[in-house]
């Protein structure tokens, strides 16, 4: 087999691509004319135009596929007989057979006449120097009989096949570097490996059709079969290296392609990356079945090329997700700009069986190297911004370091989380909020908040933490801490006449597993805390990711005497069916609406209606945020149970709640007192 990169030098012809090709076809035409008086008495052969006609039958039946990084290749057994035209004929015969073979190949393709040119220009300049070396051995090499002179046309031959192999690979990587900027010579190494063992097979096999031409023409049809079966391996092997890096179903680059594409571009100008993931694809699946969807992820695949630009990879991953690699971008604002581009086009119906199909998809950007110097960074970022992208209901999102969770810098401040709980220190501490009666002004209770004090960064934002921690084991830790801290600051508190209920919150993993009510009662026995000084806090979310299991966990809570609390309420999607299933004992108004009270009539009349709500079913209802005086008032009117916020205390320490506590019945003993 032979590969013939036929179309790997058609998209651009820079000015020394084309002064090459003119002294590569000027090369090819002078020793034409030099050996054309070999073609009168060749041409009356029948040997050569048998040879001719094969090589023109294995032309028309060549194998076309296309390498890793695009390029077509031809996989075609003509150089076996091209070759052994020099051997018996000469130049001339053999530039004239090549050249006809190369025009039916490149018809197949539809190359242009000046593409088709250069290649046969190319083997015509190879022949020519294997044709120089047969002449200095032997320009006769089958007219030998003494065994030194077999050994020294066999040696002619060999030198001469070597002699052509150098010069049509120089010839090909000339062609690479004059036409691919990014041109790696480690990158074109392996192709050019492999292309010299196809043709050094054909040219070794060259002098075994030149003897048959010479003892028995017929002999040569003989060939037919090897070659044949050569052929055959040759395309069952392109088709597994195919496999290995494109997608079986629509034809695109897999992972595989879509990094070789990038290492060929990254040394070029830059690019971005899109990772596009369809909408409610497993409905068409389910709905109209797998053919259909195979179909329509087919018909994606096509449309998805044609809006590409030029210079674009489109690639599958998978499933239904895809790849764009777009060459040229070099901001996150311009690469938005072409993911809104091809998500328009994917928004038009795609007709199968008479069937319009709605299709819409997410996309996520990255730019090299801004935002990736590598591949799998590149890739991971274009995911991490298509994710968000999902949450955040956008049809695109470039990538934001902020948001992205698995980040380097977030993986370190995970692991240094996950020190700081296993490590007995003062860098983990709970603060105490306190929860005072609207009606009264008694302090009721307290809400427990994670304060963490990086050793290099100070203190961290608990959002970031629980960000950070919240889908990971480290969670479960910082959940048996919390527990730990609050009911030992409790046991400590009775010590000193003080009795709180204290809320902690508990995560949606914690929920669903259950295992924290086990620790839970163990430590109320351990400091002989009664259960009703506890309160677990858990959000409208954390029930909706998993109902069966958060009610199993709900009910094993309020089964060791513990309180639970429905936390940000308003904010979910099933409050009032939560509130007729579960054993609550209260509800926490979200500070959203509790801090629009006083500017937002909406907001004043949801709050109110909550409490109201709450009152009706016996619950205690608490408003999170109150942060002003005026608020208070507007809460007091509605009747409202409990009241959180700056307007009270700011958090604290369990040690300085117990002071502030002492302090604030001092001063509102005094106030009593000069009311008096």
């Amino acid at each position: 087999m032979v590969a013939l990169t036929l179309r790997a030098t058609r998209s651009s012809r820079p000015p020394w691509m084309a002064i090459y090709s003119g002294l590569v076809g000027l090369v090819a035409v002078v020793m034409f004319i030099a050996t054309a008086e070999q073609i009168p008495h060749t041409v009356s052969l029948p040997a050569f135009w048998l040879m001719t006609g094969l090589a023109l039958v294995a032309a028309a039946l060549a194998f076309v596929t296309t390498d890793i990084r695009g390029a077509s290749v031809v996989l075609c057994p003509v150089l076996c007989f091209s070759f052994a035209t020099v051997l018996c004929w000469g130049l001339a015969p053999a530039i004239l057979m090549q050249t006809l073979a190369t025009a039916v190949v490149g018809l197949r393709l539809r190359d242009s006449a000046k593409h088709i040119g250069f290649i046969a220009a190319q083997y015509a300049v190879a022949f020519t120097a294997a044709y120089v070396v047969v002449q200095i051995g032997d320009p006769k090499p089958f007219a030998t009989t003494t065994v030194v002179e077999r050994l020294s046309d066999t040696a002619t031959v060999i030198l001469a096949a070597a002699a052509f192999l150098a010069v049509f690979l120089a010839q090909t990587i000339i062609t690479a570097r004059l036409t691919s900027p990014g041109f790696q010579w480690q990158k074109v190494r392996a192709s050019l490996a492999h292309q010299a063992l196809f043709l050094a097979s054909l040219l070794l096999l060259s002098p075994v059709l030149a003897v048959a031409a010479h003892v028995n023409v017929f002999f040569v049809l003989l060939i037919i079969l090897p070659l044949y079966a050569v052929q055959k391996m040759a395309r069952l092997s392109a088709e597994r290296d195919r496999a290995a890096w494109a997608d079986p179903l629509t034809g695109l680059a897999n992972r595989r392609g879509l990094q070789a594409r990038f290492d060929d571009l990254r040394a070029g100008k830059p690019m971005a990356l899109l990772m596009l993931d369809l909408d409610r694809f497993k409905h068409v699946n389910d709905a109209l079945g797998h053919d259909v969807g195979d179909r329509l992820l087919v018909a994606i695949a096509q449309r998805l090329t044609r809006q590409t630009p030029a210079g674009g990879t489109v690639g599958r991953l998978g499933g239904d997700e895809f790849a764009i690699l777009v060459p040229g971008v070099r901001d996150a604002e311009e690469a938005h700009e072409v993911a809104r581009t091809v998500l328009a086009a994917l928004a038009q119906p795609v007709r199968l069986d008479e069937l319009d199909i709605d299709v819409t998809a997410s996309a996520g950007v990255a730019v090299h190297p801004d935002q990736g110097t590598d591949f799998a960074t590149l890739m991971r970022h274009a995911d991490v911004a298509l994710y968000e992208a999902k949450r955040r209901g956008d049809s695109a999102a470039s990538y934001d370091p902020c948001v992205d969770l698995n980040s380097p810098q977030r993986l370190g401040l995970l692991a240094d989380f996950r020190r700081a709980l296993e490590s007995p220190g003062d860098e983990i501490a709970l603060h105490y909020q306190p929860q005072v009666a609207l009606d009264s002004g008694e302090l009721v209770g307290v809400e427990a908040l994670l304060r963490w004090t990086h050793p290099t960064r100070g203190l961290i934002s608990t959002p970031e933490v629980l960000q950070v921690a919240e889908h990971t084991s480290v969670m479960h830790l910082l959940t048996v801490r919390v527990i730990d801290d609050v009911v030992a600051q409790l046991a400590a508190w009775r010590a000193q006449n003080l009795r709180l209920r204290v809320s902690i919150n508990i995560s949606a993993r914690d929920l669903y597993s259950g295992e924290v009510v086990e620790h839970l009662a163990t430590r109320l026995r351990e400091y002989d805390v009664p259960p009703d000084q506890i309160q677990v806090e858990i959000t409208e979310s954390a029930l909706m990711g998993d109902p069966v299991r958060a009610y199993s966990t709900v009910m094993k809570i309020v089964g060791i005497g513990v309180a639970v609390s429905l936390d940000d309420f308003g904010t979910g999607y099933s409050s009032l069916q939560h509130l007729r299933k579960l054993p609550l004992a209260e509800i926490k108004v979200d500070r959203s609406f509790v801090a629009g009270m006083a500017d937002n009539s909406d907001d004043a009349a949801i709050v109110r209606s909550t409490v109201e709500l709450a009152a009706s079913l016996g619950l205690r209802s608490v408003a999170e945020g109150v942060e002003n005086e005026y608020t208070w008032g507007m809460l007091a009117q509605t009747h409202c149970s409990l009241a959180q916020g700056w307007s009270v205390a700011r958090p604290m320490p369990g040690a300085e709640l117990a002071r502030w506590h002492t302090n604030r019945l001092h001063a509102r003993a005094s106030q009593a007192q000069l009311t008096l």
